[in-house]
């Protein structure tokens, strides 16, 4: 599940991109100079929907990232890794000697 999630993020985050690129900037760049053609031929509606399709794909991105997050597979045991560094620090650990019931008198 984490790996199909993962995927989705890549493939969301692309498309994310590719959209944010097609878009005008705020200040208009070379389209400021062509103002009168872009209301003929719709291009308000053209910048609508890219801007609707850019927060869709960024919610939708958030939420895979929170998923993705969830469906990591932690539990009691933990991951494979955590494991393995259990077992490593359990093996470089030193014994530790017991204390002795014997105490000087004083």
């Amino acid at each position: 599940m984490y790996t199909v999630i993962v995927i989705l993020i890549l493939v969301v985050s692309v498309l994310l991109g590719l959209v944010v690129l097609v878009q005008n900037s705020k200040g208009g760049g070379l389209i400021s100079n062509f103002g009168s053609a872009n209301q003929m031929m719709g291009v308000r509606q053209t910048t609508d929907f890219l801007e609707k399709a850019t927060w869709t794909m960024a919610i939708i991105l958030v939420v895979l990232c929170l998923m993705s997050s969830m469906s990591i597979k932690t539990g009691v045991s933990g991951s494979v890794q955590d494991s393995q560094m259990r077992e490593q620090i359990e093996l470089n650990t030193p014994a530790v000697p017991a204390p002795t019931a014997d105490a000087p008198a004083e």
